[in-house]
């Protein structure tokens, strides 16, 4: 089977020869799914002019398939007739998608060049936010009502032109409310074919209201196995349906988002090779990251001033700031996916709290066990700096600071994703550099505090 770099680099090749005809056999040959994965991989001018040669059948197709970079590209290349043309042939949702990442004025102009159903359709579709059940619902539906029988109803689908699967059909009062569902199974069983479907029909308990948020819309279907969800307005009149390929594509770019955000950075990276936007949405964090730096930095400084009469401390600054920051970011990734799945919910807070910290002194126990006997073997007591302490002591003073800057670090790494949820901030979008920073510095005053006390004050220090 031949790769999708194998054929973007065959693309980029009859590009190079100029043979746009062998381009338009190759690709129109193909499922659509595979050009626009093609289409995405190519630079602006060429993934313009590969679009343009392709069958006027597949490019509704295509164009729905897009990464938002090259979408955008193909987008600003046609003309709004030739976008009306495409766009009417597209699913709604896809076509609404589509349109509201265009200016008001240009969306307006192609909905006015087509067709008038289509358009009410697509209108519809863009008064609601693009990441709420209305904005990825389709209004493709199958809405029979009540009172017919099975037979009927048959009748009825058999002339129903729409391109897009259906698995269940919906059936409404004459107002337009939901009164449950059928599926097709069981609207093909001879024996139900004189009953009525108001009779036979189930009620649907998993719904979703138009303002719904995306996530939890994906959440729901992914819990109950739906291969779709309706969509119903404030009076429970059916509006349409979320199907699970678009829960898909939510699930992806949630995630993907995540994941860009825990790291600092932003996804617009994956499209975008432009070096100024890597530094528009990294260096913020990294800004951020470095005044945590000289925060730590005046610390260290004093701790370096206050013990240089004991040295070897110094050489395990950086074995506490590594392991607090470690410890702490896998607790607040533990965090951030349960909150995106949802696990926390229901759940005591104390008691998960009382078990992330209990398993932070467990880890912290064991790493300062084994700590304490690297810096036994480590310090060197001929001709450093101890201050008359002995080796087995300093080695416990280190053991004890990693313990306790590992425990505090899982409880720290709990909470902050927690407190930003409870803020209603996007529990990824901090998490990641704030952790790792805030815990650096807890991590280097634990150590300095402990130090303080068990080196520097009377009653340990002298005692050692």
């Amino acid at each position: 089977m031949v790769s999708r770099i194998e054929r973007v680099d065959q693309v980029c090749e009859l590009a190079d020869r100029e043979d746009w005809q062998a381009i338009a056999a190759l690709l129109n040959s193909l499922p659509y799914e595979d050009v626009a994965e093609i289409i995405n991989a190519l630079s602006t001018d060429l993934s313009e002019r590969v679009f343009d040669l392709l069958h006027e059948d597949i490019k509704p197709d295509v164009l729905s398939e897009l990464e938002e970079h090259a979408e955008r590209e193909v987008v600003e290349s046609l003309t709004n007739d030739e976008l009306a043309d495409i766009v009417e042939e597209m699913a709604p949702d896809d076509a609404a998608d589509v349109l509201s990442e265009l200016s008001d004025e240009r969306s307006e102009k192609v909905l006015n060049l087509m067709e008038r159903e289509e358009s009410e359709d697509v209108r519809e579709l863009l008064k609601y936010d693009e990441e709420s059940a209305g904005g990825i619902m389709t209004t493709d539906i199958i809405a029979l009502p009540a009172g017919i029988t099975v037979a009927e109803a048959i009748e009825r689908i058999a002339y129903i032109e729409d391109d897009e699967p259906f698995y269940n059909a919906y059936i409404v009062d004459p107002q337009g409310r939901l009164q449950g569902s059928l599926s097709l199974w069981e609207l093909i069983k001879t024996r139900n074919r004189i009953k009525t479907l108001g009779e036979i029909c189930h009620r649907t308990p998993v719904v979703a209201t138009a303002d719904m948020d995306q996530e939890e819309v994906a959440k729901l279907m992914a819990k109950y196995d739906l291969p779709a969800m309706p969509v119903l307005d404030e009076n429970n009149k059916l509006l349409g349906r979320v199907t699970v390929d678009d829960v898909i594509d939510v699930i992806e770019e949630e995630a993907t988002e995540d994941i860009f955000r825990l790291a600092g950075s932003n996804d617009m990276e994956l499209y975008d090779t432009s070096p100024w936007l890597a530094c528009k949405v990294r260096l913020p964090w990294l800004l951020i990251t470095l005044a945590t730096g000289f925060i730590t930095s005046s610390i260290l400084r004093h701790f370096m001033s206050d013990f240089s009469h004991v040295i070897a401390l110094s050489f395990f600054v950086p074995v506490v700031m590594a392991m607090g920051g470690n410890a702490g970011i896998q607790s607040s990734t533990l965090v951030i996916r349960s909150i995106a799945l949802g696990t926390l919910e229901g759940r005591s807070l104390t008691r998960f709290f009382g078990r992330e910290i209990l398993a932070g002194a467990i880890m912290g126990l064991f790493c300062g066990l084994i700590v304490t006997l690297w810096a036994r073997y480590l310090i060197n007591t001929d001709g450093l700096p101890t201050a008359s302490h002995s080796p087995y002591y300093l080695a416990f003073t280190i053991g004890i600071s990693l313990f306790s800057a590992m425990t505090f670090a899982v409880f720290f790494g709990a909470a902050v994703p927690l407190l930003l949820e409870r803020l209603h901030i996007d529990p990824a979008v901090a998490s990641g550099p704030f952790v790792t920073s805030s815990n650096d510095i807890s991590a280097l005053l634990i150590y300095y505090s402990i130090a303080i006390l068990l080196i520097l004050h009377p009653l340990f220090g002298a005692a050692s």
